[in-house]
């Protein structure tokens, strides 16, 4: 029954009226129960002309009319009726019913005495618990409200974001790490493959065990492009080629040489028994 009232009592707009006044004054409240009245002590905790709000020692049902004895400092008692707007944890807003110009004049005289401060009218606050849709302060499950979905959602793509550019800031650093670690064997490996004697094409040309023949470029064709490139090729302690310059010839068919040469293999030329990096100068003939 009191949540239905309530619920009633929300559906409806403020009938605060006038200027209402923060008191504290002793009240008693008085409601009629199946024929039985029944006293309430309280405290008010403002006053108008309109209606009062009260801390009652007991339940009000909202929709109810109670009688009212409030007792204000330096004036008589106020008795009148007043219809029960709503009630929530002791705390209950009356409004009124049937107050004569006298008492509400006797009201006036006393907040002008008491020079009682003025509290602007506003609707009393309605429990966040009770109000339909709302899922603050509940024990229970439920959706949140729309928009603190939408600000989780945003923290969400937030953290997701800031995760990613971690990943990848992370990623970007080992990457330099890595290849600042390998700049020592790098520069091993240049060393290494550093020519120690220039050898004669003719000698190294006995040593050629993997040949490969250039693909005459189309390009070349095209252009009647024929001749004899000279590349001047560096040979590991494998026999494979390490490096390879053009040293003539246009480069559409220096590119076609180098392409070849990469794949060819010699015998490991040997010094002492002990194989060596080696220079030499290879020429390829290109006809149309």
């Amino acid at each position: 029954m009191a949540a239905r009232a309530q619920e009633q009592w929300r559906d409806q707009p403020s009938r605060r009226r006038g200027l209402r006044y923060r008191v504290q004054a002793p009240l008693d409240v008085t409601v009629l129960r199946s024929g039985i009245p029944d006293t309430l002590p309280g405290r008010s905790v403002n006053l108008g002309e309109g209606g009062i709000s009260a801390i009652v020692a007991g339940e009000l049902l909202p929709g109810e009319t109670v009688g009212i004895e409030i007792l204000l400092p330096l004036a008589d008692p106020l008795r009148t009726r007043a219809l029960v707007r709503h009630h929530d944890k002791l705390r209950s807003g009356m409004e009124f019913v049937g107050l004569s110009l006298e008492q509400q004049a006797a009201i006036r005289d006393w907040a002008g005495q008491a020079k009682a401060e003025p509290e602007l009218a506003v609707r009393p606050t309605v429990p966040i618990e009770n109000v339909e849709g709302s899922n603050i302060g509940r024990s229970g499950g439920g959706q949140p409200p729309a928009s603190q979905r939408r600000s989780r959602t945003w923290i969400f793509f937030l953290l997701l974001a800031a995760t990613l550019l971690a990943g990848l800031w992370w990623r970007w650093r080992r990457g330099w790490k890595d290849l600042e670690s390998d700049l020592p064997k790098n520069a091993e490996v240049v060393e290494a493959q550093r020519p120690e004697l220039r050898v004669p094409s003719d000698v190294m040309e006995r040593l050629v065990t993997h040949r490969v023949d250039p693909e005459y470029p189309a390009a070349g064709r095209k252009a009647k492009l024929e001749g004899v490139i000279a590349l001047d090729v560096v040979v590991g302690r494998d026999g494979s080629v390490v490096e390879i310059h053009p040293l003539n010839g246009p480069d559409v068919l220096a590119k076609a040489a180098m392409e070849a040469l990469r794949w060819w293999r010699f015998e490991p030329y040997l010094v002492e028994g002990k194989a060596v990096v080696v220079e030499t100068t290879v020429a390829v003939e290109f006809k149309p």
